[in-house]
């Protein structure tokens, strides 16, 4: 019954992210940077559920729970480097929003075809670069203990195997969790600053609303993140492991379905696309 359930889940969530993928990229109209940074999110969801849900799957239909330590290493890679391009991603998306709101007579001069590459060039390039030094940090350990209370392989879940001194992995851990929190208050800011800049205007608030609300469905996944985080860092023997299954799977349910459900359906131009499509696929 997991097994069916999970599946079913994978493939709807390669289903509506190649979906949208596709539609963005074929139709020249949603040729902007707003509907590029959607499609570089569908991508990356594609690339993080891929590191999850095949291990899982086998995992529930052999009833067999053991990985190899090369395999946990790329898989614990994977997750995490998708996670964070989410967020650089999400980053990204919160300037071109400022940009096209607060200045939109610099809009296209800002944010051109070559600044958003470089743009989604840097969104996993950082990514790819913290996560490969964490690995080599990881791997020059011994390891004592074989055994990870987790779905999933992670970074710091196989540091806390190793018998030998972790003070590199915790100060390099640190670096990179303020690196991504700045981020997340580079996001909230950049919104407050959007809030102010549309009270005067009725066309901006509607601009603003339309583009705000599918980040408020992002706030779980920041608190399912942070608990990732912090219970993978120092544990805790008073969350249950079943809220610690829960949360875990959140990362790997929610934000692959909604990043191009709540994006991609409330954005009008890209909904129109969809429907589309549908259409033309039915005649």
């Amino acid at each position: 019954m997991y097994f069916t359930c999970f599946l079913f889940l994978y493939v709807l969530i390669l289903f509506v992210n190649i979906w949208v993928s596709v539609v963005i990229v074929l139709e020249r109209a949603l040729h902007q940077p707003m509907y590029f940074f959607l499609c570089n999110l569908c991508i990356n969801d594609i690339y993080g559920a891929t590191g999850f849900y095949p291990k899982f799957l086998h995992d529930l239909i052999l009833d067999s729970y053991v990985i190899p330590s090369y395999m946990c290493a790329l898989q614990a890679f994977v997750i995490y480097t998708s996670v964070t391009c989410d967020c650089s991603t999400l980053t990204v998306r919160a300037y071109d929003r400022h940009v096209a709101i607060c200045k939109p007579l610099n809009y296209h001069t800002k944010l051109n075809r070559f600044t958003c590459g470089i743009l989604i060039s840097l969104c996993w390039i950082a990514p790819f670069i913290f996560r490969t030094i964490a690995i080599a940090l990881s791997n020059h350990s011994k390891l004592c203990n074989y055994h990870i209370q987790k779905l999933y392989c992670d970074n710091w879940s196989m540091v806390k195997l190793s018998c030998e001194s972790t003070a590199a992995n915790n100060i390099y851990g640190l670096i990179v969790i303020s690196f991504y929190f700045c981020m997340s208050i580079f996001i909230i800011v950049s919104y407050i600053r959007l809030i102010i800049a549309c009270k005067a205007s009725l066309e901006r608030r509607r601009n603003f609303w339309q583009t705000y609300i599918p980040h408020v469905t992002m706030i779980n996944l920041a608190v399912a993140a942070f608990f990732d985080i912090m219970y993978s860092r120092y544990g805790s023997s008073i969350i249950s492991q079943t809220l610690q299954d829960f949360l875990a799977l959140e990362m790997f349910i929610v934000l692959p379905l909604f990043n191009p459900v709540v994006y991609g359906f409330k954005l009008k131009q890209v909904r129109k696309r969809i429907w589309k499509s549908c259409v033309n696929i039915k005649n």
